[in-house]
């Protein structure tokens, strides 16, 4: 067991800060968290869901939270995978807690099998979705070696049943195998953007209203390149049974994809604001919004969307002792938080470098080795 890492400032980065204690092997100490907050300080539901979601995976993992629940100590255990069902509190969307769990389920003993139920809509703007995972993050994870070979089924994620904020009742199949050890990246050409395809769904709405919101995307990026189909895909009622159908609250959201001739995919994800007022946002201005979105996130002209840069470069500290590369557009904030975390638990250092004529920005640095020693050697 490592030496501890301290933080004192709450509950920032919250799940990566848990991520990297478990990958590190080092006790983590988090305090002040929320402490300013005289009416509810300390932990909310969803972060001590995560933490059990984290034990209820790991095999030894010792948790220690004080009488306000503003100091959190957390030892790691071993990694173990599995089959598991957890209940996500309607708070943070079913994504919150998949993003999380992405850099650890291919270090388990056995392969990760999630069955997770909460909400699975409607939260895009804070978190990101279950469908967002499935085709942003999954092909990012096959870059590293991960469900890539012909050996056993690929990595999953699969909306079961839909369940928009904030009454929930939504479920997600999840399945990721594991690794020896991911391979080193070198994603510098983002390529052009060939096509575009994308989902607009609805839960307990009018059936033309993701009609209507695909209908406004595609008038947006027809100007741009022809190639371009987005599905609906429409849920009045609850189905009879445990498949299909959806949850009791309204919802309504977009997620566009964009493919590049260099096999980058480019992501972008918003929904109808469940606090508004009913018709603030028509259906046409969401389709607007989605697109807009797309075409900023492939302005930056990185090879993975903003919301997958911090993923994608804890997955490079974690390769071989080998160089990985990565080109990015802008660096977000959460990013840059980030890479101080890595070099404080890894000792790893990203070399960056500018590129001026494109605006986007290099980013090198040598893997750790780390080695998954509970995979049997084969």
């Amino acid at each position: 067991m490592g030496q501890s890492l301290k933080f004192d400032d709450g509950a920032v980065q919250f799940r990566q800060r848990l991520a990297v204690s478990i990958l590190s092997h080092r006790p983590i100490l988090i305090r002040n968290i929320r402490y300013e907050d005289n009416e509810a300080p300390g932990l909310r539901e969803h972060e001590a869901s995560f933490l059990r979601l984290l034990d209820s995976i790991t095999n030894g993992t010792t948790v220690e939270i004080n009488s306000t629940g503003t100091q959190l100590r957390f030892k790691p255990g071993v990694l173990l995978g599995g089959e598991h069902e957890h209940e996500c509190p309607p708070s943070r969307s079913i994504g919150w807690f998949l993003e999380g769990l992405m850099p650890l389920a291919m270090f388990g003993k056995e392969p990760l099998s999630l069955t997770l139920t909460g909400v699975t809509d409607g939260a895009c703007e804070v978190d990101p979705s279950p469908d967002y995972i499935a085709v942003a993050i999954l092909p990012l994870l096959r870059h590293f070696g991960v469900g890539s070979d012909d050996d056993g089924p690929p990595s999953l994620c699969k909306v079961v049943r839909r369940g928009a904020t904030p009454g929930g009742g939504g479920e997600v199949e999840f399945y990721c195998p594991i690794v020896k050890e991911i391979l080193p990246i070198d994603l510098t050409d983002p390529g052009k953007i060939k096509r575009v395809r994308g989902t607009a769904r609805s839960c307990r709405i009018s059936p033309s209203a993701p009609a209507r919101v695909a209908y406004s995307a595609k008038g947006v990026l027809h100007r741009l390149l022809p190639d371009v189909w987005i599905a609906t895909d429409a849920h009045s009622t609850s189905s009879r049974g445990n498949r299909g159908g959806c949850g009791p609250s309204p919802g309504l959201g977009v997620l566009l994809t964009g493919e590049s001739t260099t096999g980058v995919v480019i992501s972008a994800e918003c929904c109808m604001d469940p606090d508004k007022a009913r018709g603030a946002e028509l259906p046409e201005d969401l389709g607007v919004r989605s697109a807009v979105l797309l075409l900023e996130e492939i302005r930056k002209g990185g090879c993975v969307d903003t919301c997958a840069q911090s993923i994608a470069l804890l997955l490079m500290c974690l390769g071989p002792e080998d160089v990985a590369r990565i080109r990015i557009g802008t660096i977000s904030q959460y990013t840059i938080a980030s890479l101080r975390l890595f070099k404080q638990a890894f000792d790893i250092e990203f070399k960056v470098k500018p590129d001026h004529d494109t605006k986007t920005v290099f980013l090198s640095c040598l893997g750790s080795g780390y080695r998954n020693m509970a995979k049997a050697s084969t």
